[in-house]
């Protein structure tokens, strides 16, 4: 099965683990493609990354420019009918170039054809996110944004930031309790100014205006940044476990004891795209005595063996190109009593490789006896897309599937 490549971490959540674009069409013919970037003075060391092998794929520093001043260059040799994508940074995917409009660029596209010369401008790039943490009200979110940063963890490898969101009745109603939503990839939700792809998730926008019209009450959000091992950390079939642990046993104490939080199943919901949907299904799968209810947005369950193995060094020798969830339904996975799921995808890019998976998932919940619109929803967006702003649009609907019942 052939998929889309997709930034590893660039377009966080964007599917990560997929095939690869750089596609080398059957031609011995090389070309020289000089890549040529114009960024302000003073800027240190620029990196190209990008689909190609050579550039990780996808490592933010993927490959150091040379050149000095204002202009950075670098010349690749590149195959005929060679499709890339690639992007600018200063080594971290927090330090991305910016466009004219000071917001993170859409990936630049070349199918080489002949020898080729492209030459773009930077006019910034990201400042360490430790900027806009610290002047969170600039980003405009409506209610009380929390940072914990640099949060440890015996589980996984690296620390990394969580985002507490607290609603607006948080300080106007001290008294009461609230149910939680846990969510990952914590730097797309709410500041457009850290979001890796310049558009944030709206997260505070949409809450405030579902409670405002009465059809949910307010919720706390508490989300986990992701880091770059992202695809190894939120896939069911590598190290999901570890992560769950850290939010089980870590995470989720710390919450309960600093906030006025609504414990249990029924009040503790988990949601995510992507590799941050898998990584939602199995925390409900697997903890349903702790999440009840998950909202799995463009969940990228066409994951596989051998698409992992571009990714993860494997001792396997002919990689098995079955998607892992199809694996486990024939294994004789069951869905834990009592627990909800919100599943959906759109039909553009990579999301319009998700229509087999996500009706497989619809017909092994159905045989167990869920009922469609109450247990679960696996729903098609048409012309929706695997990308931020497709999420921000539809974003509602999963909330409202999660926490729709007013318990007041």
């Amino acid at each position: 099965m052939r998929v889309l490549q997709i930034c590893f971490v660039l377009l966080l959540p964007l599917a990560l683990w997929t095939g690869a674009v750089a596609d080398s069409h059957a031609s011995d013919d090389c070309c020289e493609v000089t890549i040529e970037v114009q960024v302000p003075a003073g800027t240190g060391t620029v990196y190209l990354a990008g689909s190609l092998d050579q550039l990780g794929p996808w490592r933010p520093d993927g490959l150091e420019l040379g050149g000095e001043g204002t202009m950075r260059r670098t010349v690749l040799t590149l195959p005929r009918g060679t499709e890339l994508e690639y992007k600018f940074t200063l080594g971290s995917w927090q330090r991305e170039g910016l466009g004219p409009s000071g917001t993170v660029m859409a990936n630049f596209r070349l199918t080489v054809a002949d020898d080729a010369r492209q030459q773009h401008q930077v006019v910034d790039f990201k400042k360490d996110p430790m900027q806009y943490i610290a002047d969170w009200r600039r980003s405009g979110v409506r209610g009380t944004l929390v940072y914990w940063t640099d949060v440890p963890s015996q589980f996984l490898e690296q620390d990394r930031h969580v985002s507490v969101w607290l609603p607006p009745e948080y300080q106007q109603q001290p008294e009461r309790r609230f149910r939680v939503l846990y969510m990952h990839d914590g730097q797309n939700l709410f500041d457009p100014r850290i979001a890796n792809t310049g558009v944030d998730w709206g997260v505070d926008e949409s809450l405030v205006r579902l409670v405002s019209e009465g059809m949910m009450d307010p919720v706390i959000v508490v989300a986990a940044w992701s880091s770059s091992e992202r695809g190894a950390e939120y896939s069911p079939w590598h190290r999901a476990p570890d992560y769950a642990r850290f939010l089980i046993e870590e995470l989720m104490p710390r919450v309960n004891r600093e906030y006025r939080t609504l414990t249990g199943p029924d009040n503790t919901a988990v949601m995510g795209s992507s590799m941050g949907g898998l990584l939602s299904f199995y925390l409900v799968s697997r903890h349903p005595e702790v999440f009840g209810a998950c909202g799995c947005v463009s969940s990228h369950f066409i994951l596989s063996e051998s698409v992992a193995a571009r990714f993860i060094p494997s001792t396997v020798g002919d990689p098995d190109e079955t998607p892992y969830i199809l694996l486990d339904i024939e294994d004789g996975l069951r869905v834990p009593q009592g627990t909800r799921y919100w599943f959906d995808y759109g039909s553009e890019g990579l999301d319009g490789e998700y229509g087999p998976t996500h009706a497989a998932v619809q017909q092994w919940l159905e045989r167990q006896g869920l009922e469609q619109g109450s247990d679960f929803v696996v729903r098609l967006y048409e012309g929706a897309d695997h990308n931020e702003a497709s999420w921000r649009e539809r974003l509602a609907d999963p909330l409202l599937f999660l926490f729709g019942e007013v318990l007041e």
